[in-house]
């Protein structure tokens, strides 16, 4: 099992202004809440700035006169201002983490519903861990940038402005003093800044080398029991857990020198300010009260230079995350496809035709290669060949899976890309080699949630198939909760269900890939006289490797290296003694095939 893990974790700009505008789109419909929470901030940074104001009035209009008298008035004049400071932030803080949610519900819906719109080539190139993290750790980078950050980031430079504005007001010199020491805060943040980018570029692509490591392993993990791989991928777990703890102390590392070192000016400006200020005072050029609110105002002012280095690191996440979900959203839909819009598909006849198709996955390496030919509506047709001749590819052509890169395919006589696709897929019925179940119950995993597949129909299919067999058997039967991936039943039952699944939507095409290759010989059966049943009347194209399984095909199609080689019966394609003749003496004689 490998344990390297690739993650496209790229730390850019902090402020982005293309990719600002594009997130700000799905900030409109929620202005209203988002201005109230700006107004709010600034309500906040006023109320603090006015704070300091009141104990100087305090102190030098009372307090320093021995004046008692209003002194119970500034005393709640003060506290009102701690109160309605302490209100205005609680709703900011709920009104804008509220909004942030709504925000990140819409833009997660948005990027599951892209899923769906996607071609499968793109989930042939991206893992699936990587896709998960759109939706989830991408969207919560810019959850914190929406709550915590930008707003965040707006109110600490209205704060910080505000207080430089209230200390300039009450003495300029001592102004002076206190901002002697902002070039050095200015270099110890910069300095921070640049070592924090890189350690928390590091934690979060560790953190993602463990997450798809969990994935595989987890996913995987019956084969590293089977295999005795437990110690392996102990030590292989181990070792990136070492490093994602040495990346995250890395960056503790930073952040606990930065802040005791902000503290640490700030309090080198605050001894300053005593030792300026305090002889101002002592001269009778400076009121006590002034000198007071101006160290509270120099607390306030390290605090918002303190919070904007952090909340760097948090722009600097969102904008990768954002341009991450937009690469994403951008990425064409299935080429030409029209999900809605097109010709509605209401039945086929089920005439299909592929004319001089070529197909590749990857440029310059191509699956199939000039192929052409037509099945007449209710004929039955197997396609054959070795592993990797194309068989499959085409069964993910006909509806639409994939789009061939050369040539038509036709059904009725109409280009596939004429059809809207939705319509189209459901007249199509396809059941792959590997079965797939969602968590719910045996019935909702056959209807897909449908309102039109109807109880009897549902019941219709699992008997068809031979399903009912062991649906029966279940103690709440239809209703009876199938777990994730199905892992309580067999993959012959698993299959079985599928089959049902196919047959429920009464599609006038059925895709047959690799089918009854998991199940056993009674199953089987079962399904083979269910085909023989329900493709009366309709187009079907199996495939597959077990070649007993389509004797009785009206004809066959035999695939070599995406070339259609041979065409014809059972009979016809061993009298021939090709390629056909060889795989079957293979598989029931033993025999290699001749050269």
């Amino acid at each position: 099992m490998s344990t390297i893990h690739r993650e496209d974790e790229v730390l850019g700009k902090a402020y982005d202004g293309r990719l600002m505008r594009r997130l700000l789109r799905y900030v409109r419909s929620y202005t209203g809440a988002v201005v109230g929470s700006i107004l709010l901030l600034l309500a906040v940074s006023g109320l603090q700035i006015l704070q300091p104001y009141v104990l100087k009035i305090a102190v030098d209009e009372h307090l320093g006169k021995g004046l008692l008298e209003g002194l119970a008035g500034i005393a709640l004049i003060y506290l009102a201002l701690l109160v309605a400071e302490s209100v205005a932030h609680f709703i900011q803080r709920y009104v804008m983490q509220r909004t942030g949610q709504q925000i990140m519900f819409d833009l997660r819906t948005t990027v599951f519903r892209r899923f769906g719109r996607l071609p499968l080539s793109h989930f042939d190139r991206n893992p699936v861990g990587r896709l998960m993290t759109r939706v989830t750790t991408d969207v919560e980078n810019l959850n914190e940038m929406f709550t915590q950050g930008l707003v965040a980031v707006f109110g600490d430079i209205v704060s910080a402005v505000g207080i430089v504005i209230a200390m300039l007001l009450l003495d300029f010199r001592l102004s002076l003093v206190t901002f002697a020491i902002l070039p050095v805060v200015l270099v110890v943040a910069q300095v921070f800044r640049t070592h924090a980018r890189e350690a928390y570029r590091l934690v979060r692509t560790k953190l993602a080398v463990i997450n798809a490591f969990l994935q595989e392993s987890i996913s995987g993990m019956r084969i590293i029991q089977l295999f005795s791989h437990e110690e392996r991928s102990n030590r292989a777990f181990e070792r990136i857990n070492r490093e994602y703890r040495g990346a995250s102390l890395r960056t503790m590392l930073y952040f606990s020198l930065f802040y005791p070192g902000v503290e640490l000016i700030a309090a080198i400006a605050l001894a300053l300010i005593l030792w300026y200020g305090g002889g101002q005072v002592v001269q009778g050029a400076l009121s006590l009260g002034t000198l007071i609110a101006f160290i509270l105002y120099a607390e306030r002012f390290f605090a918002p230079i303190r919070d904007l280095s952090e909340k760097y690191n948090i722009m600097q996440a969102a904008m990768a995350s954002s341009e991450r979900i937009f690469e994403l959203l951008d990425t064409p839909e299935e080429a030409g496809v029209r999900q809605t819009g097109g010709r509605r598909v209401e039945r086929l006849r089920g005439a299909l035709e592929f004319r001089h198709v070529n197909f590749s996955y990857t440029r310059g390496d191509e699956v199939l290669k000039d192929v052409s030919f037509l099945i007449a509506p209710g004929e039955k047709v197997a396609l054959v060949g070795a592993t990797g001749a194309g068989k499959s590819t085409i069964a993910g052509l006909v509806n639409r899976l994939y789009e061939p890169t050369g040539g038509q395919i036709l059904l009725d006589g109409v280009d596939v890309r004429e059809y809207e696709l939705s319509s189209l897929r459901r007249r199509i019925g396809l059941v792959l080699q590997e079965p797939f179940l969602f968590s719910g119950s045996v019935e909702e995993n056959i209807s897909l949630g449908k309102a039109e597949i109807e109880e009897e129909q549902i019941e219709w299919a699992v008997r068809l198939t031979g399903a009912d067999h062991f649906v029966e058997r279940l103690p709440a039967r239809y209703k009876e909760a199938v777990r994730e991936r199905g892992v309580a039943l067999s993959v012959g039952e698993r299959q079985l269900l599928s089959f049902a699944r196919v047959l429920a939507y009464d599609p006038d095409i059925l895709i047959l890939d690799e089918a009854t290759s998991s199940v056993d010989a009674e199953s089987e059966a079962a399904i083979q006289r269910a085909i023989a049943s329900v493709t009366e009347g309709r187009t079907c194209l199996i495939i597959a490797h077990r070649l007993s399984t389509i004797r009785g095909a009206d004809r066959i199609l035999v695939l070599h290296h995406g070339e259609l080689c041979e065409e014809g019966t059972h009979a016809s394609l061993i009298q021939q003694r090709g390629i056909y003749a060889r795989l079957y003496e293979l598989q029931f004689n033993g025999r290699q095939p001749c050269r």
